[in-house]
């Protein structure tokens, strides 16, 4: 701590930035790692492992919704196409309801208002004959939409297995990671004949560091990724992000709805844009944060793991995490700015996905995931009681299992209601009957 104290005011006399991150010495074998320039001096690190696999059959399911933003500040999600009949997890029957309205107040995760009643019943009339009635309730003013979107496409959604040649998992890190933190994920589903992609964002891991902070604002990380997804996206893609990660993988889903298959959000937080907070301690000038960064090392140990043991210090080692520069950190927590990225951003998405979140993590709370859940067309909630932040490496295998499983998921179409009326789709609805029950499933997580 003495010498980032040293350091740190030698820094600010000189007027020099605080040492970068540069591509570091790994003791992983140098098998399965390339580096890809994505622009002129721009080179990311990226593990990439191919198995032999062959190809699969599909499924296709009608996406249909109607978003709609009025000016008072509401959000109202129509479902119009086909219902969904699965059973996903072992928690949750997949009869899902068939009036799926949602009318929700932006930026609000507490609470959800229910649509208002089209046809309400006027009260009865108590008062004998020949007095005058009531006067009737007041009519609805109609109210003024201020944005409408229409959702109608067909998506493929079927099993994905590691012996499947069109099928690749691209893991995303979040700030101060690096692509270490999926060690076991990526040995796992690699074992399984899965193609893996994982790279390190730029400043992290063995990437490059650039000396503007210019090159680490969201447009300009995507953009990276962006690159690195063309370069090895196959046909079907399931694209896995963690913490700041989970908005790329929004991002790229987005970008590419025909190429990205399925998403998991791991403690990625609301369906909110992104706005660097002015108050932070990152905003602090980098000599600063270069003092302070063994307390820093030290909170995200405290509030990235549910338990602060010598085992949790290994990992944290191990999957080189938090080991960026001062620079690095206050240009990535600044550049958090993504206006796009709002509620109807997510609502529109139509791929399934999975919201994986640590019942202890200090850094985003469970109302956040369960709002996103509810937003999403196609959302499955997993709480980990055991787990925090730092999830996938604090349970693997739980977080292997539920990864493995959604990859296999494929809706069930072959029950069909009687009803002549088009089916819908929920948006998640009752997501506190399913944490409720994911709860008490522990089977899975022991």
């Amino acid at each position: 701590m003495l010498t980032s104290i040293t350091e740190g005011i030698l820094c600010c006399l000189t007027g020099k930035g605080a040492s970068l991150v540069l591509p570091l010495e790994t003791s992983v074998p140098s098998d399965g790692f390339e580096f890809v320039e994505v622009k002129p001096g721009r080179v990311l690190r990226v593990r990439h492992i191919v198995p032999e696999r062959h190809s699969s059959n599909s499924s296709s399911v009608h996406c249909k919704r109607k978003i709609t933003v009025y000016r008072n500040g509401q959000l109202v999600i129509e479902n119009l196409g086909d219902v969904l009949h699965s059973e996903i997890l072992q928690c949750q029957d997949g009869d899902l309801e068939p009036c799926s309205t949602v009318e929700v107040e932006l930026a609000d995760y507490k609470e959800m208002p229910s649509s208002p009643d089209p046809n309400p019943i006027p009260p009865t009339d108590p008062s004998p004959q020949g007095e005058q009635k009531p006067a009737p309730p007041p009519r609805r003013r109609r109210r003024k939409p201020k944005r409408t979107v229409h959702i109608d496409s067909k998506r493929v959604i079927s099993s994905c297995k590691g012996t499947h040649s069109d099928v690749a998992l691209f893991f995303v890190h979040g700030v101060g990671g690096s692509l270490d933190i999926w060690n076991s994920q990526m040995d796992f589903f690699s074992r399984l004949g899965y193609e893996v992609i994982a790279p390190d964002l730029a400043g992290h891991g063995a990437s490059t560091a650039p000396q503007i902070a210019a090159a680490y604002t969201f447009y300009a990380l995507a953009e990276d990724l962006r690159a690195i997804f063309k370069r090895y996206a196959r046909k079907r893609n399931i694209i896995i992000g963690h913490s700041y990660g989970v908005s790329f993988c929004t991002f790229l889903a987005h970008e590419y709805p025909d190429l990205v298959h399925k998403v998991v959000m791991i403690n990625g937080g609301g369906p909110t844009a992104l706005e660097p907070s002015l108050c932070s301690i990152f905003q602090l000038p980098s000599c600063v944060l270069h003092c302070l960064s063994p307390c820093l090392a030290w909170s995200f140990l405290k509030a990235g793991f549910a338990r602060q043991g010598a085992k949790e210090k290994q990992l944290l080692k191990q999957g080189n995490a938090f080991n960026v520069s001062p620079f690095v950190l206050r240009a990535m927590m600044s550049g958090q700015y993504w206006p796009e990225g709002d509620e109807v951003y997510h609502a529109e998405l139509t791929v399934p996905i999975l919201l994986v979140h640590g019942m202890c993590d200090k850094f985003v709370p469970v109302d956040e995931d369960q709002r996103m859940a509810e937003i999403l067309l196609f959302a499955f909630l997993k709480v980990i009681e055991e787990g925090s932040h730092m999830v996938m490496m604090e349970c693997p295998d739980t977080v292997n299992t539920l990864l493995h499983e959604f990859f296999l998921w494929e809706p069930d179409m072959s029950r069909k209601d009687g009803n002549s009326k088009p089916e819908t789709v929920s948006t998640g609805t009752a997501v506190s009957d399913i944490i409720q029950t994911l709860r008490t499933n522990k089977n899975m997580e022991k």
